[in-house]
């Protein structure tokens, strides 16, 4: 299947590792350019570089929790590359921990970051994107059953489905998308250290397959190719939906 990807334009957050560089590396692998940020120059340069370099993706040392972040990103998209098709809002996670453990402190830095950055590169990208433009989420399979020991993402990641949701309705009659990916163990750093927390990592992994239909982790490549797709014209109807990718983890509808 021919995606449409050739020669589009995203903004991939998050885009220097884990599944922020996922999605990116599958948009690249189709046409796609990208424009990916992140915190740190060595990794998003890194990754710009393993995208093809400056004709084809171009990394931005940015902040989700920087107010400035949005407009920077989208300006510097469509200054290096003329235009604007879509965007791909993906973060670190927060800090694990139990609900009755996390400070005020966590939950205010995890706010800005995880929650109200990603609400205002998508309402930014809203109100710059035209007809067939696309805004993505990558959100948590918490957003449907809370995981232990991650408190502050149980609270998080619901409410960003549930502007999702919001935002899909009110920018549809313009012709753009909104659709949110909930991965769950896919075999990236973050994964790898939620696992070590309890001192046990193999054990950890083998316990979770074990709760996973497929029985198995899921790779980048993987979710990187779930949401290219939902990025692409060829989901060109699909919108306010958030798909689990996640090998049948969730056993809820």
């Amino acid at each position: 299947m021919d995606l449409g990807l050739k020669d589009r334009v995203y903004v991939v957050t998050g885009g220097g590792r884990g599944l922020g560089l996922a999605a990116a590396r599958e948009l690249a692998a189709e046409g796609a350019r990208v424009v990916l940020s992140g915190r740190t120059a060595e990794t998003v340069d890194a990754a710009a570089a393993e995208l093809g370099g400056p004709e084809r993706a171009l990394g931005v040392v940015a902040d989700n929790a920087d107010p400035a972040t949005a407009e920077t990103l989208l300006a510097t998209a469509r200054a290096r590359f003329g235009t604007l098709d879509g965007v791909l809002v993906s973060v670190g996670g927060p800090p694990a921990g139990a609900a009755a453990d996390m400070t005020d402190e966590q939950w205010l830095a995890a706010f800005q970051s995880v929650f109200l950055g990603a609400v205002r590169l998508a309402r930014t990208a809203a109100a710059a994107l035209g007809e067939g433009g696309v805004i993505g989420f990558v959100l948590s399979g918490s957003v449907r059953e809370p995981i232990p020991g991650l408190a502050i993402s149980n609270g998080l990641r619901p409410g960003l489905a549930g502007f999702a949701k919001t935002l899909a309705a009110e920018v549809g009659p313009r012709g753009i998308r909104v659709v949110s990916l909930l991965p769950a163990r896919i075999d990236t750093d973050r994964v790898r250290e939620l696992d070590a927390l309890g001192g046990d990592a193999d054990s950890a992994r083998a316990a979770n397959s074990a709760r996973i239909p497929l029985r198995r982790y899921g790779t980048p490549e993987e979710f990187g190719r779930a949401a290219a797709f939902l990025l692409s014209p060829a989901a060109s109807y699909l919108t306010g939906l958030t798909l689990p990718v996640d090998g049948g983890a969730l056993y809820s509808l």
